[in-house]
């Protein structure tokens, strides 16, 4: 069924793209992916930016670059080089499906132009396809993530509640191709998520500088951050022990198993089971810190607590790292400030 007021909108279509188009010709921001593009740089830029702001990418993708100019580059780098350059920037799955993404075109005579094709590679889902198709190739197809889902069910008012953004953006994928132009369909996409990510805000947005008010009925009902109607995520409480343990001039780390689903191979300030102990026993222990952060839909506190060294054969996966030697393994974003911060306040 497609989204309420769908028809209206279409109705509209040219008029719609016509004053999306001028408009991002005149406000798009200058990023480093949309000068002198290249596909590698939209497929690296597509991928950093997955689950990430733009703010927070811009550091990585410049050094990024400087380090693997391109496929070849990155294809024969080692995992080690390519989770260095990723560190910080979180959900490490997304480094190593790029470098896999890269290792596998390097295999190919030419890379595809098809979004199909491309779902076939790692870490491409249809977002990223549609994405890197139509921006690279000019391939029509349309991108629908939770911008876009939202600028939709504004331009519509749709009423519909959803289960969560990914039934959302199923729901308004027809309507999404449908507004798709048959020239410049990369651009289209890229206006698209800039307005939803410059102006279209999910609080507070910027109506009177909206380009493409006229077609909004969310906002001729004075109502946008209604829309669009997703159920409350529902967050789950966590609780960590971590131990603290500096002994002869080394820190005490667990490095995740290569094989792991999440942060193979990065250094973590181990947990109290990873280092043989309870949670109640690295409790007794002086509480250096408790840091909160959220990661998708947990809510997660950690406390750090200062142990003395392990007895005998350190259990599996920690290793003694000497304190000059920090910089030259990778380290979880958190992980990274907070050992920073905790060394700084011990003088070291």
């Amino acid at each position: 069924m497609p989204p309420t007021g769908a028809p209206t909108l279409l109705a509209s279509r040219s008029a719609f793209n016509r004053a999306l188009a001028a408009w991002y010709r005149a406000h798009a921001r200058r990023l480093p992916w949309r000068e002198a593009p290249s596909l590698y740089k939209t497929v690296v830029s597509e991928l950093m930016l997955q689950q990430t702001q733009v703010k927070t990418v811009l550091p990585y993708f410049d050094r990024w670059l400087k380090a693997l100019p391109d496929f070849a580059a990155l294809a024969a780098a080692p995992e080690s080089r390519v989770l260095k350059l990723w560190e910080g920037l979180g959900y490490y799955s997304r480094a190593r499906n790029l470098h896999r993404l890269a290792q596998a075109l390097a295999a190919l005579p030419t890379p595809p132009r098809a979004p199909a094709a491309w779902r076939e590679l790692p870490g491409v889902g249809p977002y990223t396809a549609a994405a890197i198709t139509s921006i690279a190739f000019g391939a029509p197809a349309a991108c629908v993530d939770g911008n876009v889902v939202r600028i939709l069910a504004r331009l519509t008012a749709d009423g519909t509640a959803y289960r969560d953004s990914a039934s959302a953006a199923k729901a308004f994928a027809s309507l999404a191709a449908a507004l798709l132009p048959a020239d410049h369909p990369g651009d289209h996409n890229q206006a698209m998520m800039e307005l939803g990510a410059t102006v279209c805000f999910r609080r507070q947005p910027l109506c009177l500088t909206w380009p493409v008010r006229p077609f909004c009925a969310a906002g001729r009902q004075g109502d946008p951050e209604s829309y669009p109607r997703l159920a409350p995520k529902k967050m789950e409480r966590v609780e960590v022990t971590r131990v603290w343990c500096v002994h002869r001039g080394a820190l005490l780390l667990h490095l995740t198993d290569a094989g792991a689903r999440r942060f193979a191979s990065i250094h973590e300030l181990p947990t109290a089971p990873q280092a043989g102990l309870t949670d109640a026993d690295a409790a007794r222990g002086k509480l250096l810190a408790r840091k909160r952060r959220g990661i998708t839909r947990f809510q997660i506190t950690e406390s750090i607590h200062a142990v003395p060294p392990p007895r005998g054969t350190l259990p599996p996966g920690l290793k003694w790292v000497r304190l000059d030697q920090l910089e030259s393994v990778s380290l979880s974003g958190p992980h990274r400030r907070w050992i920073t911060a905790l060394l700084a306040e011990a003088g070291w």
